[in-house]
């Protein structure tokens, strides 16, 4: 397990570099992402709805929460990445399916 310095550095590259691309696909998608208090959240008008990403110290975790869903991630030493377990995608690519099947088109981040 990761210690909390380690988690903490490897979450914050993550939701930062997610954040960045987030804000790039603004350009052709209709969503706003916003850091608020250390967790990420994207917004949605039409359809309405929020996802938020959250980091989860104690567990050394990172949480998304979409499509009435909670997903939980972990920290992947070969991929160097979070990973939601059941599907092996990695935080980006889980987020990009999430945002395209909200929106109902194809999502690249």
């Amino acid at each position: 397990m990761l210690d909390e310095h380690e988690f903490r550095r490897h979450c914050d590259e993550a939701l930062d570099d997610l954040f960045k691309a987030l804000n790039h696909a603004t350009g052709s998608h209709d969503f706003d992402p916003d850091m608020v208090s250390g967790a990420l959240q994207i917004a949605f008008d039409d359809p309405p709805g929020k996802f938020v990403v959250s980091p989860q110290t104690p567990v050394r975790q990172v949480w998304v929460s979409a499509h009435s869903r909670s997903f939980k991630l972990d920290w992947s030493p070969e991929k160097q990445a979070f990973v939601l377990a059941d599907t092996g995608e990695t935080l980006k690519q889980m987020i990009a399916g999430a945002i395209a099947k909200h929106l109902g088109e194809p999502v690249e981040l």
